[in-house]
């Protein structure tokens, strides 16, 4: 009898096991706090469906880097980045999901969005309102590198398609030499140019998504920073995918395919419009209207080319980032 009651015990302790899974999101330098809130909300959903303990880890760095890590063997299982080519890299050079990723999910494989906006110090002291005046007189500014950041290369790109519309081609191009020469530290992530702008107090304009300028002067309310979101502005989609080679090995395809749909819940798109970002279910954002000024936002595809060409174009060795910046470097 004692021998039945082992093996039974052992048995329900095996099963016990086999029900409890783990989920690595591979995730944006600055999202830390987002998902840390979104994940409990989705253990619980999952736990009430299907009866399953479901653990969720998190991987952070930027968006690159990350992706850089998961080819080079993190078994991530889902990714949610801020730049579209940091999935696609994952097909391209390591095959570990397919071409077509974007189809699978709607809006593009994006349940959010943001955009670009400037936080400025207690008073706006440098008057910054838009694009422009980030070149005026001695305003120095803070951004990540666009070299491994995706909220980098967002900024990068915003600016110099406001500066087209703005001026044209080749007088666009000489301010971006005078945007870019300004640049007091370029930090690899979100996160560190946060800390060398609020900590280090480097700088007189960070620039980064709304939904981080947002939370930094929710965060930090002593220090009276500000919000400008300039008139034109760049479309900043947050695309996600489940690994599929990585799913497949570690036995998560399921849950990681309901992970990601639930950011596409009403209840997981209010979440992410509290920690503002622009979200697309029709409810939520009617609720939050107030909370997102209006912008004219063009996409990366209309003014510069697919996300394939903006890198040979723009971010590759030796491209267009790597002579503003050298061009910068003479002018001094």
């Amino acid at each position: 009898m004692r021998k039945l009651i082992l093996v039974a015990g052992l048995l329900a302790s095996s099963l016990s096991v086999a029900s409890a899974k783990e989920l690595l999101n591979s995730s944006y330098d600055i999202s830390r706090e987002l998902f840390a809130e979104i994940n409990p909300l989705f253990v619980a959903h999952w736990q009430a469906k299907t009866g399953e303990t479901l653990t969720i880890n998190q991987s952070h760095g930027g968006s690159s880097r990350q992706a850089q890590a998961i080819i080079q063997g993190l078994r991530a299982d889902v990714v949610t980045f801020n730049q579209s080519s940091d999935i696609d890299v994952l097909h391209q050079r390591g095959n570990l999901l397919p071409a077509n990723w974007r189809e699978r999910l709607p809006n593009n494989a994006s349940p959010y969005y943001s955009t670009m906006a400037f936080l400025v110090r207690k008073g706006n002291p440098k008057n910054i309102q838009d694009w422009a005046d980030l070149t005026q007189g001695d305003v120095s500014l803070v951004f990540p590198n666009p070299k491994t950041s995706g909220n980098a290369r967002y900024t990068y790109l915003a600016a110099y398609g406001a500066a087209k519309q703005r001026l044209g081609d080749d007088a666009a191009r000489n301010w971006m030499v005078d945007f870019l020469r300004r640049v007091v530290v370029f930090d690899t992530g979100g996160r560190g140019a946060t800390t060398s702008f609020i900590e280090r107090q480097l700088g007189d304009v960070l620039i980064t998504f709304e939904s981080e300028v947002n939370n930094i002067i929710a965060q930090y309310p002593d220090l009276e920073l500000q919000r400008v979101v300039p008139a034109t502005n760049v479309l900043a989609e947050f695309p996600v995918a489940w690994v599929d080679r990585n799913v497949t090995r570690n036995g998560t395809a399921e849950q990681a395919k309901a992970y990601l749909e639930f950011l596409y819940t009403a209840e997981a798109q209010q979440l992410l419009a509290n920690f503002f970002y622009r979200v697309h279910h029709p409810e939520v954002i009617a609720a939050n209207a107030d909370k997102f000024p209006q912008t004219n936002l063009f996409t990366v595809e209309q003014v510069f080319g697919d996300w394939e060409k903006v890198h040979t174009d723009h971010f590759a060795n030796n491209a267009e980032l790597d002579k503003l910046l050298a061009e910068g470097r003479r002018s001094r």
